[in-house]
C-alpha cells in the first residue's frame, strides 16, 4: 500500500495541511499586521512572535524527537519559549515562518514514507508511536493558530 492510498495516512495529512474544524496557520497569518508582531495586547501573556516561534519550536522539536539520533528534550515549558523581551522584525517573522514550513514538509514526509509504520514507537520514544506524534503536531498547531487568529483580531482592533 502506498502512502496515498492509506486512508489513515491521507486523513493525518489532511488535518496536518488543510482547514479541517480550524483554519491552517497560513490562513491565519494572511494580511497580519506585521509592524504589530511584538506587542502584548493587555491581559494576553505572548506576543504574535512569541507565539508564532514557539510553534516553529515545538514542531522541530517533535520532528527531532521523531527522526531519531541524539536527543534532549528542552526544559518545560520554560525551553519551548522564545526569551522575554525578545523582538521581531517582519524579516525574522517570514524567516519562522519559513522554517515552520520546511520543518512541516520534513514531517509529512516522514508520514507519506511507506516504510514509515504509523503505530511503531518512535525511535526516540518509549511509548510514542508516530501516529501519536504526528496528531499531537496538528493539535498543537492548531490550538496555537486559533491563538494567533484572536491575537490577529485584536492587534487590528
Amino acid at each position: 500500500m502506498t502512502a496515498s492510498s492509506d486512508p489513515l495516512r491521507r486523513h493525518v495529512r489532511a488535518l496536518l495541511t488543510e482547514p479541517q474544524a480550524h483554519l491552517t496557520l497560513e490562513q491565519v497569518l494572511e494580511g497580519f499586521p506585521l509592524n504589530r508582531i511584538n506587542e502584548r495586547p493587555a491581559g494576553v501573556p505572548y506576543s504574535a512572535w512569541e507565539l508564532l516561534s514557539h510553534l516553529r519550536f515545538a514542531q522541530r522539536d517533535i520532528l527531532d524527537f521523531m527522526r531519531g539520533g541524539e536527543y534532549h528534550a528542552p526544559e518545560w515549558p520554560a525551553g519551548y519559549w522564545p526569551g522575554k523581551g525578545q523582538e521581531a522584525t517582519a524579516q525574522a517573522w517570514q524567516a519562522e515562518l519559513q522554517a515552520f514550513e520546511d520543518d512541516l514538509a520534513a514531517l509529512l514526509a516522514i508520514l507519506d514514507d511507506p516504510q514509515t509504520e504509523l503505530f511503531s514507537v518512535v525511535p526516540n520514544g518509549e511509548t510514542q508511536t508516530f501516529l501519536r506524534e504526528f496528531l499531537l503536531v496538528a493539535d498543537h498547531n492548531a490550538y496555537h493558530a486559533g491563538q494567533l487568529a484572536l491575537l490577529g483580531r485584536l492587534l487590528e482592533a
